[in-house]
């Protein structure tokens, strides 16, 4: 062994122990937390702490400047073990807002999404029932006596289910998890003579847990008979992001309808291009691996959830139109070589993302440095 082999040998050992320490040190930061989580659990305080988490960012930012550290990779760091440390909370319950809610009934509750909210309100003790499409000859007898009734179905399915619900207690709480509003509402609101609210999860069924996600809330009737329900949300991490149901579905016309007929179209197009993705991938910058990455994970799952998206409002036509003749728009500047035009549009676009263009300029950086970390060799 060389004199260099022998000293890259002591240095890797070093290395070695150090990281066997910090692993060691990892498990009793867990150990605490999974303590902090059976506290909390017990008093009835939220598991995230924005105002906590934030402090303690900022200490340790500076901490690692004075000791000649990157800020942005313990920041990196903290912000993994943070998500570690709400997991093992996670695992101790949550507080029961409303111990007087007899039942919560769940329509849907063995699809994905229901599975979760089946498993919180179970968690914070909630008598929980599920009702599925076989169990309807004794539905009357599932939902008798329900404090809240949530229907988790596709949304080609919705209206149908809520039709049914014509002998739900009169103080039963009606709610929804859909991506439309407006139509949901109405026919909840027919239907009940109860407090009645709209939800929309702004999540996906692969979530492990509510922190930090946000559920839309649309007011149809009696709020503050519900309030209780929204609290247990954010018990459960999740932030309420309160508008009416029309605001909510055109929003969602820019947010979810379009952005997702646009990845399918460019989907569609690049096979229909005979693309060999293989060699795109392997040629792909971060950021254009990263589109790819989005574009890729919508085609890996279910279809008919999509496409009842896109056809659940025929107003969406109307967007996907004008969305199409701004691409055309500016597609003809490209063809008649009008590059100040398409400058002028480019700048007057970015003035209308004002601060938000910088914010999500630095976003976008994290999220790449975090792409190209996971990029098979």
């Amino acid at each position: 062994m060389s004199e260099i082999d022998f000293e890259l040998k002591e240095l890797r050992d070093e290395i070695d122990e150090i990281d066997s320490q910090l692993v060691s040190l990892l498990a009793q930061r867990r150990g605490v937390t999974t303590k902090v989580g059976e506290l909390k659990s017990k008093v009835g305080m939220p598991i995230y702490a924005p105002q906590r988490e934030a402090i303690l960012i900022s200490k340790r930012r500076k901490q690692a400047m004075e000791a000649g550290i990157s800020a942005d990779l313990i920041e990196d760091v903290l912000r993994r073990l943070m998500r570690d440390s709400y997991v093992s909370q996670d695992e101790s319950g949550y507080r029961c807002v409303n111990p007087e809610c007899e039942k919560v009934v769940i329509i849907g509750g063995k699809g994905q999404l229901g599975k979760l909210f089946v498993d919180l309100f179970t968690r914070s003790g909630y008598p929980v029932e599920i009702l599925e499409q076989e169990d309807w000859p004794n539905s009357d007898t599932i939902l008798s006596g329900a404090g809240v009734v949530i229907v988790a179905v596709p949304i080609r399915l919705t209206t149908k289910v809520i039709q049914k619900l014509n002998h739900l207690p009169e103080s039963c709480i009606l709610a929804d998890f859909t991506s439309v509003k407006e139509t949901p509402l109405y026919e909840m609101l027919k239907v009940h003579v109860g407090p009645v609210v709209g939800l929309h999860p702004m999540f996906g069924p692969d979530v492990t847990g509510l922190i930090k996600q946000t559920i839309i809330a649309c007011d149809g009737r009696m709020p503050k008979e519900y309030l209780w329900l929204l609290e247990q949300f954010q018990v459960w991490g999740a932030k309420i992001y309160p508008v009416s149901a029309q605001e909510h579905d055109q929003a969602m016309s820019m947010v979810q309808v379009m952005r997702h007929f646009s990845t399918i179209a460019y989907g569609y197009h690049l096979m229909t291009e005979g693309v060999d993705i293989s060699k795109l991938v392997e040629m792909s910058s971060p950021i254009y691996r990263l589109e790819l990455i989005m574009v890729g994970r919508l085609f890996a799952q279910d279809p008919i959830l999509y496409s009842d998206i896109i056809f659940s409002n025929l107003d969406n036509v109307a967007m996907m139109k004008r969305f199409a003749y701004r691409f055309l728009e500016l597609l003809e500047d490209v063809e008649s070589r009008d590059k100040d035009a398409f400058v002028a549009m480019f700048s007057q676009v970015s003035d209308w993302f004002g601060e938000y263009a910088g914010v999500f300029l630095q976003e976008s950086k994290a999220m790449l440095v975090k792409a190209n970390e996971l990029k098979k060799d």
